[in-house]
């Protein structure tokens, strides 16, 4: 009989392709793949463990889940990913709900895993050098709508921000060649594919490490020669890794999405040299300022910490300027978070949870204000706009260039069927803070 298996995916959309590979390799092994939990005999949560609420989502779905074994046909349950990565022994000492912990490098070994702790015995541990990095003859299945898939052009981080535990989750820097990325899009258009979302923790370093030089802008030229392939987004782009290059393949290639997300973190020198990120504000204007001149359509996307440790409340009120100065599209703020090992959990200074989170607010309604400015401006433009469904209420819904999934707003429509995956010209008739509601005017492509 065939056993059953469930894939639980928390955390970033890089964690998302490790879990559809996993997904894929265990299909390959004759397992059946299953969306119900409670019909699986194996259940696997590939884990966050990047800041302190991930962590604690992620152990909070291991113990939901772990009820299963005792209420569901669950017979073995697996903690996978980052977290396991970083606390591989508390972990197996701590949650004997758990029958296997599974490190970041271990990807391609999932179904061999599964089979031992389906054997029984003694906890499996299997955690080494998180150095694993798929290719496009790795089994994969997309839990993404057909229209849209992510791909990963490297894993792995050498940046060493004093705040972060990536490298040691993800390892160093490691690009995937640029033949084995235009295979993977390509067979990814072939599935009907029409949306491309290249990712890395550091999306613009790619190819440094195996080419000697950049070579985002080549990927994005030769990506954007594929015959039905619509749109290419770039998304985790470090500030200071952009070359003139890539500006100009973006600006004249209309498949390339008018939208970047480029995590600046903050604006002060002093903060963002504690942080041990490279450039300095004005390398962040200068660099706003070519995006924009370039293009003067794009949709800039950002994140920010908020109460690193030597944040006073002048460096903040500097934040806050900055961001009304720039006027940014979107953006994220998060709480920094004080984790285990890295440089900044040392630092004096700390600041206090509630100023912390007092300085979130205040940034959050900054930046809905913001949102909602920027929305109002766009009354009246005409947007293409990628159909994804339909609500209850009869309104059609999409994201348009400036929108990236799950994260940014919707365009909501009327009009006849146009089926999630085709593509629409709409109207932009009223705006609100995140989402804008419009009219079709033309029939979808």
């Amino acid at each position: 009989m065939t056993i059953k298996v469930g894939v639980v995916s928390l955390g970033c959309a890089k964690n998302l392709v490790d879990s559809e590979v996993m997904l894929g390799i265990l299909d390959k092994a004759n397992y059946a793949i299953t969306g119900e939990e409670d019909q699986a005999e194996v259940l696997i949560v590939n884990t966050c463990g990047f800041i302190e609420s991930a962590k604690q989502e992620s152990i909070n779905t291991i113990l939901a889940l772990a009820e299963h074994k005792q209420t569901g046909r669950c017979k073995v349950l697996i903690l996978a990913g980052c977290l396991a990565q970083k606390y591989r022994d508390e972990l197996a000492r701590e949650l004997p709900e758990v029958d296997a912990i599974v490190g970041t490098g271990e990807v391609e070994n999932i179904a061999g895993i599964v089979e031992a702790a389906m054997s029984g015995g003694e906890k499996v541990v299997k955690v080494d050098s998180p150095e694993y990095l798929y290719d496009h003859n790795s089994p994969r299945i997309r839990t993404t709508p057909g229209y849209s898939a992510y791909v990963k052009v490297a894993d792995g981080c050498d940046n060493c921000c004093s705040y972060c535990v990536i490298p040691e989750l993800r390892g160093s820097y490691r690009s995937r060649p640029l033949e084995s990325i235009e295979a993977e899009v390509k067979s990814l258009v072939e599935q009907g594919v029409k949306e491309v979302l290249l990712i890395a923790q550091d999306t613009t370093r790619y190819g440094i490490d195996i080419y000697g030089q950049f070579k985002l802008s080549e990927l994005v030229e030769r990506l954007s020669q594929i015959k039905d392939l619509h749109w290419i987004r770039l998304l985790y782009c470090y500030p200071t890794h952009f070359t003139e290059e890539l500006i100009s393949a973006m600006a004249k290639n209309p498949k390339v999405c008018k939208y970047l997300d480029i995590p600046l973190q903050h604006c002060d020198d002093e903060i963002l040299q504690a942080m041990n990120r490279r450039g300095k504000r004005q390398d962040i204007l200068d660099l706003i300022a070519r995006l924009r001149k370039a293009m003067p359509d794009i949709v800039l996307r950002t994140s920010f910490i908020v109460g690193l440790p030597g944040e006073t409340e002048v460096k903040f009120q500097a934040l806050l300027d900055f961001i009304a100065e720039v006027r940014f599209d979107r953006a994220g703020i998060f709480t920094y978070s004080r984790e285990p090992g890295t440089p900044a959990a040392g630092m004096e200074n700390q600041v206090p949870d509630e100023v912390k989170e007092e300085r979130y607010h205040r940034a959050m309604e900054a930046l809905m204000q913001l949102s909602w400015e920027k929305n109002q401006a766009r009354v009246g433009q005409t947007l293409e706009v990628l159909v994804e469904g339909k609500e209850e209420n009869g309104h059609w819904f999409g994201r348009s260039q400036g929108d990236a999934p799950d994260i940014d707003g919707k365009v909501y429509f009327d009009g006849d069927n146009p089926g999630p995956g085709s593509f629409v010209q709409v109207r932009i008739t009223e705006a609100y803070e995140y989402d804008l509601m419009g009219e079709v005017i033309n029939e979808p492509s």
